[in-house]
């Protein structure tokens, strides 16, 4: 009987051998859907992960706290954009305020060769916003502090939505001209 309970315990220590060295460092598995709307998990173990800082109200609504998440490494500016954006409206996990308005998705985005990125949203980020001028500020500040902090290449940001520039949000935070990156200290 001993003899067989260290056979198992070898068993188990080697089983385990095989599935830590089978692991690759820094890879997830993500879930995927079905045809039938049910999850799969798929095999994601050669998509790399990177580390993004985004920007969320603080609970009391008066400033910005950066959050840092990672997130699958997409290789296109618009792919990266898109799950920055993404990630802003689904929420801070560390009891931080979304600011953009549901639906707020990227249409499309262009970086030009003088760091100029032009941000195409849908209509949702505009017709949806709610809040006053506080919250336009933060919602604002939130999507472009992120752009920064996470697209190196981007020196200005001008927003546009549904394919045309916007003057302001919601009346109190000028859009119509680009946003400039801050100059560190």
């Amino acid at each position: 009987m001993r003899g067989l309970v260290v056979v198992g315990l070898a068993l188990a220590v080697l089983a385990s051998a095989i599935v830590i060295s089978l692991r690759v460092p820094g890879r997830r598995p993500t879930s995927e859907p079905l045809r039938g709307g049910e999850a799969t998990v798929r095999d994601t173990t050669h998509e790399a992960l990177r580390v993004v800082r985004l920007y969320f109200a603080t609970p009391g609504g008066d400033s910005l706290a950066g959050e840092t998440r990672e997130l699958a490494s997409r290789p296109g500016l618009h792919e990266r954009v898109e799950g920055l954006v993404r990630e802003l409206t689904r929420g801070s996990r560390n009891g931080g305020v979304a600011l953009l308005a549901p639906g707020t998705a990227v249409r499309h985005v262009f970086l030009d060769h003088r760091g100029l990125m032009t941000l195409d949203l849908t209509p949702a980020f505009r017709d949806r916003f709610r809040g006053g001028a506080t919250a336009e500020y933060l919602a604002v500040g939130s999507l472009v502090r992120t752009l920064f902090a996470n697209v190196p290449q981007a020196r200005r940001v001008r927003l546009v939505c549904a394919g045309e520039p916007i003057a302001t949000l919601a009346g109190h935070v000028a859009c119509d001209a680009p946003f400039e990156r801050p100059v560190a200290p």
